[in-house]
């Protein structure tokens, strides 16, 4: 489908001890032979998928690299079409050399996405599976890795195709009354129609509400700390860490920037935010950071609220409090190895108003588990997490199979008001077209555009 050969370095540019420049298209192999000279005889006819150890030359005969290049012969490649990979060292001097003499000697440079474009345009892959290489590259936890590895495998395309064919019976069912279009349906061809398109609104709907769980696992949570200062938010995130990645001191406004974070907990990626201490203050630089604390707990998902067990509520602590009001938040009472505890737990519980309250110490690390376990049970509440269930990870694909749950509820409602069945056919005809969106069946150019310029260059 292209008469055009690309070019693009698939690795990361920086120092390692591989790089790798990718080509694909009909004059891969001629374009390969300009520049590169196999260590022992001819290589253009060596088999489908070979490793052949040479060297890349420039135009003036000089050895540029020592290179492995990978030969893999259309269709069975990434593209269906002749792929070449030549293996460099790591470092940005080869990459960028290669990757010039490639483009010299006829390539084009790839856009963003482009082989994985091909991939699906060849029919090597769905929009399903081309959208969970990205995931895939993306992952942040073992569980997220596994959703887009279970897409790229086909799983979900599966379902949505099985779907399809249920809806394409049920407009058969319809259609063929269309011969008939001032009838009223039989009573038995009602019923029949009615079952049919109820299974699959069900099967739908259960996509739909899994969808919320698949995004967690996939994009995350931002999660926040917040309290006054000196209560031991930033303790808190290195205890979460397991690593001192914040400065703890006993100095009140220690914090006076936002720190970010990445970590794992029960396969969700949390991105966690240690905040400068919420309180009133004249010094320019904390209250810039205190703005900035602002600004994140109006983003985030998920609040850590952190009280000092040494002091009673303070006027800070119920100002940082009303903060989180209408919020989903967490309680946190801090320093619970003290001997000394002067916070009232029942006041506490008073203005958590029904959310949930730990206590913790972060210095010792005891609590930690269970404020984990909270956190999980916080963030998954309500979250379809069978690991028998298909779930949708893709924003996209949530949106599109709500506008064909849409169309089929159209449907039934016409059905059930005895609606002329041409208008029926016209809505499940369009949850048909809806579902084509998420494996491509269906999809535009606009789209495709979309979706690919995501990408990464070389993928």
């Amino acid at each position: 489908m292209f008469n055009d050969t690309i070019a693009a370095i698939s690795t990361p540019l920086g120092e390692g001890g591989i790089g790798i420049i990718r080509l694909s298209g009909p004059a891969a192999v001629e374009i390969a032979g300009k520049i590169f000279r196999a260590k022992r005889g001819e290589w253009a006819d060596a088999a489908g998928s070979s490793l052949i150890y040479g060297h890349v030359f420039d135009c003036d005969g000089r050895v540029v690299d020592e290179v492995l290049l990978g030969y893999m012969k259309a269709p069975r490649t990434y593209t269906r079409e002749d792929v070449i990979e030549f293996n460099c060292h790591g470092g940005m001097s080869p990459l960028k050399k290669i990757l010039e003499l490639t483009l010299a000697a006829g390539a084009r440079l790839a856009r963003p996405g482009e082989f994985s474009l091909r991939a699906f345009l060849n029919g090597r892959m769905d929009l399903v599976q081309a959208e969970a290489v990205i995931d895939i590259i993306r992952a942040k936890t073992e569980n997220g890795l596994k959703l887009a590895a279970s897409q790229l495998k086909g799983d979900l395309s599966n379902k949505i195709v099985i779907l399809q064919d249920n809806l394409l019976g049920l407009l058969a069912q319809v259609e063929a009354n269309l011969d008939f279009p001032d009838e009223a349906l039989e009573e038995r061809n009602l019923a029949d129609l009615l079952r049919a398109s109820g299974e699959i609104h069900g099967e739908l709907k259960a996509l739909i509400k899994g969808a919320e769980a698949g995004k967690i696992y996939r994009e995350g949570i931002s999660t926040i700390i917040i309290g006054r200062p000196n209560v031991g938010k930033s303790s808190l995130l290195n205890a979460l860490l397991r690593e001192n990645r914040a400065i703890v001191t006993d100095i009140p406004g220690t914090t006076r920037d936002v720190i970010e974070e990445i970590i794992n907990i029960g396969g969700i990626p949390l991105k966690i935010i240690d905040t400068a201490g919420l309180h009133e203050t004249e010094n320019i630089i904390e209250k810039i950071g205190i703005k900035k604390t602002r600004e994140s707990i109006e983003k985030a998902g998920l609040a850590l609220l952190v009280l000092d067990a040494s002091s009673e509520l303070t006027g800070e602590d119920l100002a940082v409090i009303d903060t989180v009001k209408d919020r989903q938040a967490i309680f946190i009472i801090n320093k619970a190895d003290l001997a000394e505890k002067k916070i009232n737990e029942k006041a506490v519980a008073a203005v958590a108003s029904g959310r949930p309250l730990l206590w913790l110490s972060a210095r010792e690390g005891t609590g930690l588990e269970q404020l984990e376990k909270t956190i999980f049970d916080s963030v998954m509440s309500g979250c379809v997490t069978d690991a028998d269930t298909v779930l949708v990870t893709n924003t996209r694909h949530k949106q599109a199979l709500e506008k064909a749950s849409t169309h089929l509820e159209d449907a039934l409602a016409g059905i059930k008001r005895n609606v002329s069945v041409d208008m029926a056919a016209i809505d499940i005809r369009a949850a048909w077209e809806a579902l084509g969106e998420i494996t491509g069946s269906t999809v535009t150019e606009d789209l495709l555009d979309r979706i690919f310029t995501d990408f990464c260059i070389g993928k």
